[in-house]
């Protein structure tokens, strides 16, 4: 793998949840199509360590981490859909601890991908959707508290609004977040973030690309020193959970959008999956590796080919 280039992903990822909308084989799926395409030796993944309590406890209250840590069902975590076992929370906070290691390559390397991550409807205080941990926030406080960055953005295009990052980031002046997401869809009500960008149910390749166009140079503006880009899989036309039509086609230049933009001005991007419920759970595969090869090929281009400004 060339040195621009960073990928982090653990076997321990997965986690049984049971039968369930949520396609955990994907994070499998996607190490094994990187390794026999040729995208990356097996070699040159990352093991991420799980993230600790200290590093939790920037972002999440002590007594939902007891709740989590001993398992209990109370109201800081019923709101979870997903089972409240030993080996799923102990995927979450390796999750975390995924997506703050791809952060700190970023930094070092231009561009980086966790295999796994993107759980932005966490808050501060309990779990909701299938998230229990907020690793996109865990990454943010973690590189802060090392002095690694200053201000950082969350790009997140996951059809379904980023609300726990939003809640946890509310009237903090050091961290951006961008949602851009079906409006008539999961979580109701929104949190507002800093630029939440609502799409009518049906968008396609050409309005969206648009929108988020737009969007963007609200977070160029911002000048951060790290984007975290939350590049859900779930804006395709045929994902059983959202409402958008995005081709294959659309999401990629959906990727390249994100990522150029970011390269363009030298930028460390870090890259979670988050969601992708197609009903195919092939083409989600796809989708995810469609945005982790634009990734890495941007990572190991070299500076005179890089785009403008």
């Amino acid at each position: 793998m060339n040195a621009g280039a960073a990928v982090v992903h653990s076997p321990g990822y997965h986690c049984d949840i049971g039968p369930h909308v949520f396609p955990m084989e994907k994070f499998g799926m996607l190490r094994e199509r990187l390794v026999a395409g040729g995208d990356i030796e097996e070699s040159d993944l990352l093991d991420p360590a799980p993230a600790t309590r200290e590093e939790l406890l920037l972002v999440h209250d002590p007594g939902y981490l007891d709740d989590l840590e001993r398992l209990r069902w109370t109201p800081r975590t019923m709101m979870s859909e997903l089972p409240l076992a030993r080996d799923i929370v102990d995927a979450y906070v390796l999750a975390a601890g995924g997506t703050t290691r791809a952060a700190r390559e970023a930094l070092a390397r231009g561009a980086a991908v966790n295999l796994g991550g993107g759980f932005h409807h966490a808050g501060p205080d309990r779990a909701e959707g299938f998230c229990y941990i907020n690793d996109l926030a865990v990454a943010i406080r973690v590189l802060q508290r090392e002095g690694r960055v200053c201000r950082a953005a969350v790009v997140d295009l996951d059809v379904h609004q980023g609300n726990g990052t939003a809640r946890i980031f509310r009237d903090d002046d050091s961290v951006f977040t961008l949602s851009l997401h079906q409006q008539a869809n999961y979580p109701v009500p929104k949190e507002p973030g800093d630029l939440d960008v609502g799409l009518a149910d049906g968008t396609g390749d050409a309005a969206y690309l648009e929108r988020l166009d737009e969007a963007l140079g609200h977070v160029w503006a911002f000048a951060p020193d790290l984007v975290l880009y939350q590049a859900g899989a779930d804006p395709y036309f045929d994902d059983r959970l959202g409402g958008l039509a995005l081709t294959m086609d659309g999401l990629e230049a959906r990727d390249r959008r994100v990522l150029e933009g970011c390269v363009a001005r030298g930028i460390p991007v870090a890259v979670t999956l988050g969601g992708g419920y197609a009903h195919e759970v092939t083409d989600t595969v796809a989708i995810h590796l469609a945005t982790i090869r634009v990734a890495l090929s941007l990572a190991r281009r070299p500076a005179a080919e890089e785009p403008a400004r």
